[in-house]
């Protein structure tokens, strides 16, 4: 008995042993790529001071999206004129829907697949209430501490002014692009994005296919990720999609001192209860596992043992990715119950009740399949499904990370900020790359601005800024990803 228990033990420990072989195997062969380029080994040399003035000037127009009518749209557009002579005697321009502008950078190969470029240069307003918590003005332009401040300098006026900047030096540097550039300037981002639709049907209708298309949708990620201290460039290949469902319940109404077992609000609350506790099924699958896969090659070996170990692992890593809100977005469709409505009066009994909740689809699913998710979840016959079509959007489709577009734009992060993390992610909000992704055979998504945590409330928020040093560096990007064009 004692010799069986002995090999018994024995066998368990060269088990271990050959668990631990392999664990540190994996893990030492888990590595990040080799760094393809120096710390700021690339320098367009443009007038950084200039731009700087340039994209104080452009926060002062009121760009706002809730008013699509305000004479700063064209003003603004006027403005680039001024701004950048060389760029607008040397490419052509035409302004489509939503005071849209798409520049046209001729090539000297026209064999070549055009790209395109893209920001927006409408803006959010400002919260009601908040405008005393700003430092400097929302629409002054305050240049101030080594930071533009000021509304749009993130979002996304800022990426637009490095980009013309970069094509006023080098035009003047006498460089012509070998393939057709492209440059769109969204008007009506904010709301939908009808600008940039027009030009990917304009572009369409002229039989122009792009090899792929920049935009905004991500940024170097600064001591943002938990545990991570290497900054983050996250080129994002695709977004998610968006549905919204009200979710409705009738009943007679009546008195509240005669409730039935089961009132209109009671069976809407049931709903949205099983909704939040039964999330859209979700993992590390497709475009989430190569995000995940990518980005876990930077961490500390603690942690790097778990994400090259998946085939052990792979429960308790989706289990701690799905507790925190910014990773479960990765992971899924994300359920948002963001409104209710009842009675008008607390003892009225309400005849209608509804729930509005907000779905950003992930690029696995449809609208269809969310819809049906929650018919099962919900699974109530009582209840109402209803969806407005003309706003739900599926995911858009997920460019490659190994194609050319993707491979400059990671050469270019590389030249503009040095050795850093690269990986291939998603953009869990909505941006105008999903109308350009119809005319391309790619699309990705990154604003080459290095951004930390107390950034993050900017967006949307108080105290929006863009440093000067961001604006340079930025500049230098689009100097690098243009040579390569």
């Amino acid at each position: 008995m004692l010799r069986i228990l002995l090999r018994i033990l024995a066998g368990l420990f060269v088990l271990i042993l050959v668990l631990g072989a392999v664990l540190t195997i994996n893990t030492m062969r888990y590595t990040p790529p080799e760094a393809t380029a120096t710390a700021n080994s690339f320098a367009l040399g443009a007038d950084t001071v200039a731009a700087t003035e340039i994209l104080s000037q452009a926060v002062q127009f009121e760009t706002v999206s809730d008013d699509l009518t305000r004479p700063d749209f064209a003003a603004f557009l006027q403005f680039l004129e001024q701004s950048y002579p060389v760029v607008h005697a040397t490419m052509s321009r035409e302004v489509l829907a939503a005071q849209t502008p798409l520049y046209k950078w001729q090539g000297s190969d026209s064999s070549l697949q055009p790209v395109l470029l893209a920001a927006h240069y409408d803006v959010v307003p400002i919260p009601p209430g908040s405008l005393q918590h700003w430092d400097h003005a929302p629409f002054a332009g305050t240049v101030a501490d080594g930071f533009v401040w000021g509304r749009g300098t993130l979002d996304n006026k800022g990426a637009l002014v490095a980009m013309l900047s970069a094509a006023e030096h080098m035009i003047q540097q006498g460089f012509t692009p070998k393939r057709t550039v492209y440059f769109s300037f969204g008007g009506d981002e904010e709301i939908g994005g009808d600008g940039a639709k027009a030009v990917a049907e304009h572009l369409t209708a002229q039989g122009v296919q792009l090899a792929w298309a920049l935009d905004e949708g991500s940024f170097v990620l600064d001591e943002i990720i938990p545990g991570l201290t290497q900054p983050v460039a996250s080129i994002n290949l695709s977004e998610k999609g968006y549905v919204t469902l009200d979710l409705v319940a009738t009943s007679p109404g009546g008195h509240s001192s005669m409730p039935p077992r089961v009132t209109a609000v009671g069976r809407i609350a049931r709903a949205v209860d099983r909704l939040q506790a039964n999330p859209v099924p979700g993992g590390l699958n497709g475009i989430s596992e190569e995000f995940f896969d990518a980005l876990g090659r930077y961490f500390p070996i603690d942690k790097r043992v778990i994400f090259a170990n998946r085939w052990l692992f792979n429960p308790v890593l989706e289990g701690i990715l799905s507790g925190a809100p910014s990773t479960d977005a990765m992971l899924r469709t994300t359920t948002a119950p963001t409104m209710l409505s009842g009675s008008s009066k607390e003892n009225v009994l309400a005849a209608k009740a509804t729930a509005t909740v907000n779905f950003r689809i992930h690029p696995r699913d449809s609208v269809d399949s969310i819809v049906e998710h929650v018919r099962t979840t919900i699974d109530d016959p009582e209840i109402e499904i209803r969806l407005d079509p003309s706003f739900a959007s599926a995911a858009s489709p997920v460019s490659a990370s190994d194609g050319p577009g993707y491979l400059d734009i990671k050469d270019a992060i590389f030249a503009a900020f040095g050795p850093l993390a690269t990986v291939p992610g998603l953009t869990i909000a909505a941006t105008d790359a999903r109308h350009y992704a119809q005319a391309a055979d790619a699309a990705y998504r990154i604003n080459p601005f290095k951004i930390d945590g107390s950034d993050l409330k900017r967006f949307h928020g108080i105290n929006e800024r863009l440093s000067v040093e961001n604006l340079e560096t930025g500049i230098n990007f689009f100097g690098a990803l243009l040579q390569k064009q």
